[in-house]
């Protein structure tokens, strides 16, 4: 792994002055390696990061992968990473001509990094350092306490995908001088509604009250409002306090902070030492939770701007037939399945084409006529502005329950697919489920990353109780005795899970007496179990 030549730098920084004229926003420094597929096969476990701390399943990933790569050699192009300064790889095979092309998909990723609020927490320090001091930490303790180290790292990486990533975002930049805001919060979304369950002309008047006090006193009209309705409503300040206790202690929260901070077992003084290794896997692991929760639009986001960017730049001259073929292989829409890139970059382009005539507003969407639908046209010239406000604001599920509607899916002739066994051929036949827009999104919305929703409270004989809210989706059973033996040894005391587990009641019977559903049609009952791990014995009763 080597850094850039000075040639391939000096065509990258032309790149940046051409993605800045287009209106892309980030950073002036940023590191570019070229590395061999090799590299790429040991970076790959680490999430490109070069100083991750070590962990013997990367070492098996990096021999599973090796041995993948004997039987189908590959050639990836490109990986950036979100760090400061942004660091990407280049294949060492790769020409001038898609060096360009890719750096123009690689400036597309770092502008979203550095621009969308999703990823506002990740801007605070440069992770690759931190990286560092985290690997350096692990090393010493390793020499200290041998194979226990691994041990709390495996017990932790079952549970960092229930990290507090969204209430991390809640409290970034949140000072003393906040409580005001967040009591007024409280206010309107708790005490009223749920407290003292006003009618919505109450809340309207409180929030007509609200904005008079600020247009009247614009320096302590906030202070004044406040002041006013803790005179009217004693109980509020002490709601509000306990509120925040609460918040603390119980309901859907950080498992790995709380068994942190929570834990008897942890916070003996010999055991001290294993809260360091647990923060290094949730800091980690929050670094990077924006990223999975992205996908599609980041990489949809990158896409189109190296599209846009590289059909303007005169070096691609003598070269527009190998871009359309690479470009191709990386943004073209499959039937069968889901390409990320593809999908993000042409809903970017629908979205851009439809807000520059006027589509996104309620006068199209009360048009019932589809001629009139096709023809209008009110020539906004706010395409460009509107995926830019986009790209600040949005994640993969907002961006596809906000915007993947009937017309995108009847323009790119989208469908569902569903699979079946012809009993006849001993084959299995595809054919076409759907082709509305519910359904397709539906599918979309199936495919991203959505953890499970764990409320966290201690019983009275002190063990703890793991509540999971039930949402479609069974956990997979096969990982709940592995996840709560290493729960039970960070908590220091048995552990009960209560989840809903699939009850089968009977099969639906075959409509054709050829073809068979690859997934027969059942009726499923939905039941709550209780797990409970005591002694590192898994036991699993009903719990109605």
């Amino acid at each position: 792994m080597e850094l850039i030549s000075q040639h391939a730098k000096k065509i990258m920084e032309g790149c940046k002055d051409r993605a800045r004229e287009a209106g892309l926003r980030f950073g002036d420094e940023t590191l570019e390696y070229i590395v061999t597929n090799r590299d790429l096969l040991e970076l790959s476990p680490k999430i490109m990061i070069p100083t991750l701390y070590d962990y013997w399943v990367q070492d098996v990933e990096v021999l599973r992968e090796s041995g993948r790569y004997e039987l189908y050699p590959n050639n990836p192009y490109e990986t950036v990473i979100n760090t400061r300064p942004p660091i990407s790889y280049y294949n060492d095979n790769n020409p001038d001509w898609l060096n360009v092309m890719i750096f123009y998909h690689v400036i597309g990723h770092i502008d979203f990094f550095q621009n969308n609020l999703f990823f506002r927490h990740t801007a605070e320090y440069d992770f690759t350092s931190r990286a560092l001091a985290d690997k350096r930490l692990i090393a010493r303790l390793r020499s200290e306490k041998g194979r226990w180290v691994d041990y709390v790292i495996e017990f932790s990486k079952t549970i960092d995908n229930l990290v507090g990533y969204y209430d991390l975002l809640a409290n970034i930049n949140q000072t003393d001088g906040d409580r005001s805001s967040s009591m007024l919060d409280f206010y309107f979304d708790v005490f009223l509604q749920h407290g003292l369950r006003s009618s919505m002309n109450t809340f309207s008047k409180e929030i007509e009250r609200y904005n008079r006090m600020l247009r009247e006193h614009p320096e302590d009209g906030e202070l004044l409002f406040i002041k006013s309705i803790t005179e009217k409503h004693s109980e509020l300040e002490a709601l509000y306090a306990k509120k925040l206790v609460e918040k603390k202690t119980v309901g859907r929260c950080d498992l790995l902070r709380f068994l942190m901070e929570y834990s008897p077992f942890l916070n003996r003084e010999e055991n001290r030492w294993m809260l360091m290794v647990m923060e290094v896997v949730r800091s980690t692991s929050l670094y990077f939770q924006p990223q999975i929760r992205t996908k599609i639009l980041n990489e949809g986001w990158a896409s189109y701007w190296h599209e846009q960017l590289f059909l303007g730049d005169d070096r691609i001259n003598g070269h527009e037939v190998d871009f359309a073929i690479v470009n191709a292989k990386v943004t073209s829409m499959p039937r069968v399945g889901l390409n990320p890139y593809a999908l993000g970059m042409r809903l970017f382009q629908y979205l851009e084409e439809q807000a520059e005539k006027g589509r996104m507003g309620l006068e199209y969407f009360q048009t019932a006529d589809q001629h009139q639908r096709r023809t209008f046209d009110q020539g906004t010239g706010k395409g460009r502005d509107f995926i830019f406000h986009i790209r600040e604001n949005y994640c993969d599920s907002m961006f596809i329950n906000s915007f993947l509607d009937q017309e995108f899916v009847d323009l790119h002739r989208l469908f569902v697919v569903g699979k079946r066994l012809n009993q006849e051929r001993k084959t299995w036949q595809y054919y076409v489920r759907s082709r509305k827009a519910v359904d397709y999104k539906q599918m979309v919305a199936d495919s991203l990353y959505h953890p499970p929703r764990i409320e966290v409270a201690v019983a009275d004989n002190k063990a703890l109780v793991l509540n999971h809210v039930f949402e479609g989706k069974p956990l997979v059973r096969d990982f709940i005795q592995g996840v709560l033996l290493g729960v039970e040894f960070l908590w220091g005391s048995e552990v009960h899970l209560f989840t809903s587990d699939p009850v089968p009641v009977k099969a639906g019977s075959e409509s054709d007496g050829q073809l068979k559903e690859e997934r027969p049609k059942r009726i499923i009952n939905w039941k709550r179990f209780r797990y409970a791990m005591k002694d590192r014995s898994l036991t699993r009763t009903l719990a109605e």
